[in-house]
C-alpha cells in the first residue's frame, strides 16, 4: 500500500471554474503531473472544450495554462490517502484538501465541477456546506477505468462546464 499526496492547484486569481478531481493515479504521481495516464481522457476533453486542438499532445505547462486562460483552475479533493494501485476503489484513510480555504484566497470561482464518484463522495463527504452554496456538477470520470463512457459521451456531458 503506497501513500499518495496530491499537487498543489492550479489556479489563478482569475479562475472561475474548478475541476476537482479525487487522488493523481499511479502514472501522474510518478510524472507529478495531473491525468498523464495517455489513456485518461481529461485533456482530450479539455481540448474540446478549450477548442484547442491536440491539447493533449502538449507540454504540460501549456496545457495548465490553456485551462488558466480558458478561467479553469484544477485540483484534487483528497490531500493524501493509501492506495494499492491507480483505482480509486482502493482509497483508504483519506485526509481532504483544504478546499474552503482555497474558495477563499479565489473568490472568483464560481462553480465546481467533480470529476467522477470518488471526486464527488469525498467532497460531499468533506464539504457539505460548499456543495450547498456553490454551483457543483459531479461528472462522469475521464479515467480509462470508466469504460460506460466513450470520448464523445464524456465530451457530451462534460459540455456544462464552458
Amino acid at each position: 500500500m503506497s501513500k499518495c499526496k496530491s499537487f498543489k492547484p492550479s489556479i489563478d486569481n482569475l479562475s472561475e471554474i474548478l475541476i476537482l478531481g479525487s487522488m493523481p493515479g499511479v502514472k501522474s504521481l510518478e510524472e507529478q503531473q495531473y491525468y498523464a495516464h495517455p489513456q485518461n481522457r481529461f485533456w482530450k476533453v479539455m481540448a474540446y472544450l478549450c477548442k484547442t486542438p491536440k491539447l493533449h499532445e502538449k507540454t504540460y505547462q501549456e496545457k495548465l495554462n490553456t485551462l488558466l486562460k480558458n478561467k479553469i483552475a484544477l485540483w484534487d479533493t483528497i490531500k493524501t490517502c493509501k492506495r494499492e494501485g491507480s483505482l480509486d476503489s482502493n482509497i483508504l484513510n483519506e485526509i481532504p484538501n483544504d478546499i474552503r480555504k482555497l474558495l477563499l484566497k479565489y473568490p472568483n470561482i464560481k462553480r465546481i465541477y467533480l470529476n467522477g464518484n470518488k471526486a464527488y463522495s469525498a467532497f460531499k463527504k468533506y464539504f457539505p456546506d460548499i456543495l450547498e452554496s456553490y454551483i457543483c456538477y459531479k461528472l462522469p470520470s475521464t479515467s480509462p477505468a470508466n469504460a460506460r463512457y466513450n470520448l464523445a459521451k464524456l465530451i457530451d456531458k462534460w459540455k456544462t462546464v464552458i
